[in-house]
């Protein structure tokens, strides 16, 4: 599919914006290209993390991405 080599994703994630644009009737800007990362947290960690997420309507993936961008803001502005 031209969009996922175009904007390095995969075609599963080109499929969801296409969705998402036909959903809401406009094109869908495209986000920065991702790596995966694998990492362990505990579980109660996990849970929370999912729950928040549900519960404003985003991806984990999303909110951990959020919350490391904040942490490394603030860190840049203390360190």
């Amino acid at each position: 599919m031209a969009l996922s080599r175009q904007f390095t994703m995969s075609r599963r994630q080109a499929y969801r914006y296409i969705e998402e644009a036909q959903a809401i009737g406009r094109p869908v800007p495209v986000t920065e290209p991702t790596t995966a990362v694998t990492f362990k947290l505990p579980p109660s960690l996990v849970d929370a993390i999912r729950a928040r997420a549900a519960a404003e309507g985003t991806t984990i993936s999303a909110m951990v991405g959020r919350a490391l961008r904040a942490f490394l803001g603030e860190a840049d502005g203390h360190g």
